[in-house]
């Protein structure tokens, strides 16, 4: 079988397609997979530096204003062109979209050619490109059973979970402490921002380590993201005792494994990677995303008891120390919290949508 994915600009859409190649090349090592995606993504990196072959086309967001408009028109046009011969010339078996406006130009030729689309969509409210080409597609594969309301009419949708999730549930706690040299027995707490970092919550955070607000022989994991690394560093001076900083972590699911508590965006993919290890988590949506996605996101984890939900206006150290204290210091809470969040994860997404593929591939 081959599977043309398409699909990427940011972690979210770009995480889940790997995690499904890398779970079809692993029930078949003669399944052949190729990616489509924009050079200025964050796959024209990943997708190669994880094994997988990548073609570029053109692609850019979709503005409403008159200029950007034009500019949107302008490659998608051309991306659907150079689509077009890609799929002459690999002639897929079937193709699969993760969204984002890279997936436009793909998904377009490959109705164009007659060739089967299955959609997956990782937020709880459906992206752009996810809406326009929904009633078209053979399957829309949801990593949240609600989204389903929220597609077009003559949308055919499967929960399918998100993909990533079965990448990061075999590790367990002790293996987790154990990467990082640290005491299975105390409290450890993973704050990160996301693929890219986030600049309010290093903020915050770096204010609540200098005013000493971290509970005494609480261990803290800390991605800062690339970008703000050097920053955090030099305003932090010395660092607390239990606290390892890091710009960029490799092993996050060593670091998700140690974690009884996780403080991060509501990206797709971090949820569903902490929800398939049952983590309680302080979720602080990230303002600055299309359609206010992570908020709805975090919403639904929040409305289940497996999170608490604070918005970006809210946040400061006082806050996260009100909330860290209250967590920590309740472990009954903190394991209630774990098991409505283990209830979400979906630890066999990747099969599941694999078996999806195979259905509706030619």
């Amino acid at each position: 079988m081959k599977i043309l994915i398409g699909g990427g600009g940011t972690g979210g859409h770009i995480y889940p397609a790997l995690a499904l190649a890398r779970y079809a090349r692993s029930k078949d090592s003669a399944i052949d997979v190729l990616f489509v995606g924009s050079a200025a993504g964050l796959e024209s990196k990943i997708v190669p530096d994880s094994g997988f072959k990548l073609i570029t086309i053109p692609a850019s967001g979709f503005r409403r204003s008159f200029k950007q408009l034009g500019l949107f028109i302008k490659d998608f046009l051309r991306g659907v062109r150079r689509s077009l011969k890609i799929i002459n010339d690999y002639q897929p078996n079937v193709v699969l979209g993760t969204g984002g406006y890279v997936a436009a130009p793909l998904v377009m030729s490959a109705l164009l050619k007659r060739r089967p689309v299955v959609l997956h969509e990782q937020n709880a409210r459906p992206g752009l490109v996810n809406r326009w080409f929904a009633p078209f597609a053979g399957r829309v594969c949801l990593s949240f059973a609600e989204t389903a309301k929220k597609l077009p009419p003559f949308s055919k949708p499967l929960f399918t979970g998100n993909p990533r999730a079965s990448e990061v549930s075999a590790l367990d706690r002790e293996e987790g402490c154990r990467h990082f040299g640290l005491d299975p027995g105390g409290k450890t707490i993973l704050i990160y921002g996301g693929s890219r970092g986030a600049l309010k919550l290093n903020q915050v955070v770096s204010a609540y380590l200098k005013e000493k607000l971290l509970p005494e022989g609480v261990n803290l994991i800390y991605v800062t993201g690339d970008i703000y690394y050097d920053e955090v560093a030099a305003e932090l001076a010395e660092l607390p005792g239990g606290v390892l900083l890091f710009s960029y972590l490799a092993e996050m699911p060593e670091a998700l494994a140690a974690a009884d508590l996780a403080v991060t965006r509501s990206g797709a993919t971090t949820l569903a990677e902490i929800t398939a290890l049952g983590i309680p988590a302080l979720l602080v949506p990230s303002p600055n995303v299309v359609d206010n996605h992570q908020y709805y996101n975090a919403r639904i984890l929040s409305d289940r008891g497996a999170a608490v939900l604070i918005e970006e206006k809210d946040f400061d150290q006082i806050r996260l120390q009100k909330e860290i204290d209250r967590l920590i210091g309740t472990p009954e809470l903190l394991e209630e919290m774990s098991e409505c969040s283990k209830k979400m994860g979906v630890t066999d997404a990747a099969e599941k949508l694999y078996r999806c593929l195979q259905e509706v591939a030619v």
